[in-house]
């Protein structure tokens, strides 16, 4: 008689302990998603922060080569107003230079297929 009001009790104690588990394994479920959800958005910030920098150094590098263009462009617009017989020796010796690399390279892979 004395074992049955205590095995219901135990009973009840370790369903209470069961639950007691269970939701503190859920607890710690749900703080590990959400530090898992945390650590991933601060890596996407991280992430979209240096392609912002990225885009802004590709940026600035893209307009210091295009100035750097223009004061070249100028100089040669110069140059060539300035110097035009010469300008045109030059540009005909610069194109005699890559017709004779454009031929030699030619000619070695005709040499190396045969």
């Amino acid at each position: 008689m004395f074992n049955h009001p205590f095995r219901i009790a135990s009973r009840h104690a370790a369903r209470e302990r069961a639950q007691h588990w269970s939701d503190e394994v859920g607890h710690a479920g749900n703080r590990w998603a959400d530090s898992a959800r945390e650590f991933a958005a601060q890596g996407l910030e991280r992430a979209a922060s240096r392609m912002r920098d990225l885009r802004e150094g590709v940026a600035e590098t893209t307009s210091a080569a295009q100035r750097h263009m223009g004061h070249y462009a100028e100089a040669t617009r110069r140059y060539v107003s300035d110097q035009p017989l010469r300008s045109t020796l030059i540009a005909a010796a610069a194109g005699g230079a890559l017709a004779a690399l454009i031929l030699s390279i030619r000619n070695r892979n005709r040499n190396e297929h045969d």
